[in-house]
């Protein structure tokens, strides 16, 4: 439980984060992001749905988001991760290689940036309020499709404070129907509303370090072999997906997971950690350039401001008066110099200086600055551009083909917009 305190303390702090509920926002007018600063995360609209398709080296995908029609009718629907957006899966950092295909997702998201520059369709701005007919209603398509917090259902309830209750579960041949409500953690007002979930054998039970099935919780008698128990209330923290359903139903929501008590949750989140600390260290931390000042010979001082939402490790390894590379790379964070690694063309030099913010902190910012000087600078390192840095400290590996570009000035991508049907 430290684990999980500790960690949700640094989130929220550290990225200016509070518990305000942020889903209940709807802004009147969409808010475009200005290219190369951190946009406020109370202006972003929120929506949720689940996750159909995945293109985790250009951070894009597709959602079926939920609107007041029929769930199975919606339409994927592209986003794109800001280059600074946030992804969080069980209650951890995490890349969107890391989320499975069907879970339920929580979207924080804007207007792109720069249209002209969209890794996916650019929509009509008042796409939200358009009606998708073939019984889908409105919202299931907005132009807010490019991201700033992408979260499963384990670390919305996290992040905003609360708990999945169990009410009543209904068994039938290890399947069956689980009554729950979603509260805040420290006691609501009685109005929350019942949500009706199936689950079935295939449904993951996470006990300490044990992972159980439906039917272990028979076995022990906590759950019944057939038939209706009430589960008194029982918190819980649920992993959430979609499948089809019969007798005409067509949104009710699946359990994937259930974790019962804090131990379990902690470990799922510590397992992310690792694979998440693992991920960007062979792959660089991304940050904004602020400034750069340049010198003769191709030496140059560059300020740098490193994204958010990781773990205090990673930023811990920036150090100063110690050595480090510098490569640039597009707005989907894929390396942009170099033809086998991004080290080949990377800018090589030394951290003068690790500065943290004495301010508020924007989400997506970690508040933290580098002062790195080189004697080589690459045409990449530019005020306003992105690039990844990677501490000597860390592997020096080969990225593969897909994550970065053997021409910087090409629309070479992996693959085009075009891959997105238009329906």
């Amino acid at each position: 439980m430290r684990f999980i305190q500790y960690s949700l303390k640094l989130f929220a702090l550290g990225l200016g984060l509070s518990l305000f509920n942020f889903a209940a926002i709807a802004q009147d007018k969409p808010f475009r992001p200005e290219v190369g600063k951190f946009p406020p995360l109370e202006k972003a609209l929120s929506y949720r749905g689940e996750l159909v398709f995945v293109d985790h080296a250009n951070r894009r995908g597709s959602i079926r988001v939920q609107g007041s029609g029929m769930f199975f009718r919606n339409d994927p629907h592209p986003f794109a991760m800001l280059p600074y957006g946030i992804v969080r899966y069980h209650g951890a950092p995490a890349d969107l290689r890391d989320i499975p295909l069907g879970t339920l997702l929580h979207v924080q998201a804007f207007l792109p940036p720069d249209p002209k520059t969209s890794p996916v369709p650019v929509l009509p701005v008042n796409n939200r309020k358009v009606d998708g007919n073939h019984n889908r209603g409105a919202g299931t398509a907005p132009a807010e499709n490019h991201v700033l917090l992408l979260e499963d259902e384990f670390s919305h309830c996290q992040r905003m404070g609360k708990i999945w209750k169990l009410k009543e579960v209904d068994v039938k041949n290890r399947e069956g129907m689980i009554v729950a409500t979603c509260e805040p953690k420290q006691g609501g007002d009685g109005k929350a509303t019942e949500d009706k979930m199936t689950f079935d054998a295939a449904t993951r039970v996470w006990r300490g370090r044990e992972r159980l099935g439906i039917e272990d919780l028979i076995a022990e008698k906590i759950w019944p072999a057939e038939g209706k128990k009430s589960l008194d209330g029982q918190p819980v923290l649920l992993g959430i997906t979609w499948r089809p359903t019969p007798g005409g139903v067509f949104t009710r929501f699946h359990i994937s997971d259930i974790w019962l008590d804090d131990a379990s949750m902690q470990r799922s989140a510590h397992n992310q950690n690792e694979v998440h600390k693992a991920f960007i260290r062979s792959r660089w931390m991304p940050a904004f350039i602020d400034a750069v000042e340049y010198g003769k010979f191709g030496r140059a001082k560059v300020t740098a401001t490193l994204f958010g939402g990781m773990d205090p490790s990673l930023y811990a390894d920036f150090k100063k008066d110690s050595p480090a590379m510098m490569n640039s790379v597009t707005d989907t964070l894929k390396h942009t110099h170099g033809a086998y690694g991004p080290a080949h063309m990377a800018s090589g030099g030394s951290i003068l200086d690790v500065r943290r913010a004495t301010k508020e902190v924007p989400f997506g910012s970690s508040g933290i600055q580098i002062f790195f000087e080189t004697d080589l600078i690459i045409e990449g390192i530019r005020p306003g551009r992105i690039v990844r840095i990677r501490p000597a400290s860390w592997p020096q590996v080969d990225v593969p083909r897909e994550e970065y570009l053997n021409d910087p000035s090409s629309e070479e991508r992996f693959p085009t917009p075009a891959i997105f049907s238009k329906y």
